[in-house]
């Protein structure tokens, strides 16, 4: 995979093998008539802003007139907004897009806050590279471990960002936060971290531990739960390999963000039980030395290395 240099503006900080159940099995299954199929633009336009029968036909009739598009007239006569025109074309074309001015979530979030922006485009384009080199029908690859030589990277936001790009594609997509060192991905997404990881691995809950994103159906977040005191030891056992193998036979992708080199040995290790893994640096401030430290320790795993973003805030 190529080199790519991601803007300023994009990165910014950031048991056994018994089944568990979570809160993953009916988010996601949304209704036709939700979703806008087969509903016409000015439809759903309608229905999401309240307008009357009368504005809309003021709408068509300009719309008649100045030879435009129906979301256009809608805008100009000052009944819609230009967020609301693309938040109706996203039910349109079943694209999760939560309209800015109701969303809860995280302005860090840039993929689904802000989908169409320059800054999602250089997620999406990582992920067409993704899914060409690694989540291939040949690979038969589901997991991609996010690692990162030290703190302050920018490596859980581009995490939460890549997850979310694949949601967008349609399959179920899980982003599992195995930084128990410094674990972020929960104060991201705004989501309880009562439960999570560092409880399933130590045998101490297996209920509801997956929670999914309520604004974007395809996309779930297994958080860290309870920071334990011996990280490393818990995914060094054998039911971190197990839980993986379970989550890949549930999900499409799945994306793992880990704890900073600097900190131990944990991202090799997990990175180890994942199909592939993508490196983050970040210009100006990581070192070769420490850039080539962890290069080496991943050389010594069996995993494929997709290859090295370079953030340049």
């Amino acid at each position: 995979m190529e080199l790519h240099r991601i803007p300023s503006s994009t990165l910014r900080d950031g048991t056994s093998g018994t089944s568990f159940s979570y809160q993953a099995d009916q988010a996601g299954s949304v209704d036709d008539s939700e979703t806008g199929k087969e509903r016409p633009l000015g439809e759903i336009i309608k229905s999401a802003n309240h307008l009357s029968d009368e504005q809309i036909e003021r709408v068509l009739q300009h719309q008649k007139e100045r030879g435009i598009r129906f979301g256009e007239a809608a805008i100009e006569l000052g009944v819609a907004s230009g967020n609301d025109v693309l938040w109706a074309l996203s039910q349109q074309f079943h694209y999760p897009y939560p309209a800015n001015s109701k969303s809860l979530l995280s302005s860090e979030l840039v993929t689904a806050r802000d989908p169409f922006s320059f800054r999602s485009e250089a997620f999406r384009a990582i992920r067409s590279q993704l899914m060409m080199q690694l989540f291939t029908e040949e690979t038969g690859a589901r997991s991609l471990a996010v690692v990162s030589p030290d703190t302050g990277d920018g490596k859980t936001y581009f995490s939460a960002n890549l997850a979310i790009a694949f949601s967008q594609l349609g399959g179920r997509t899980l982003l599992i936060d195995a930084d128990m060192r410094n674990p972020r991905q929960h104060e991201v997404f705004c989501v309880d971290n009562t439960v999570g990881l560092s409880g399933v691995l130590s045998g101490r809950t297996l209920i509801n531990v997956i929670r999914p994103v309520e604004e974007l159906p395809s996309l779930y977040l297994l958080p860290v739960g309870a920071v334990p005191p011996n990280p490393l030891e818990l995914v060094e056992r054998p039911a971190f390999g197990l839980l993986m193998r379970e989550l890949c036979s549930k999900f499409d992708y799945v994306v793992v963000d880990t704890p900073a080199y600097v900190h131990g040995t944990d991202a090799p290790v997990i990175a180890a039980r994942c199909d592939g893994v993508l490196t983050m640096v970040r210009a100006g401030r990581s070192r070769a030395s420490s850039l080539q430290d962890l290069t080496t320790a991943l050389r010594s795993v069996p995993v494929r290395q997709c290859g090295v973003v370079m953030n340049e805030y």
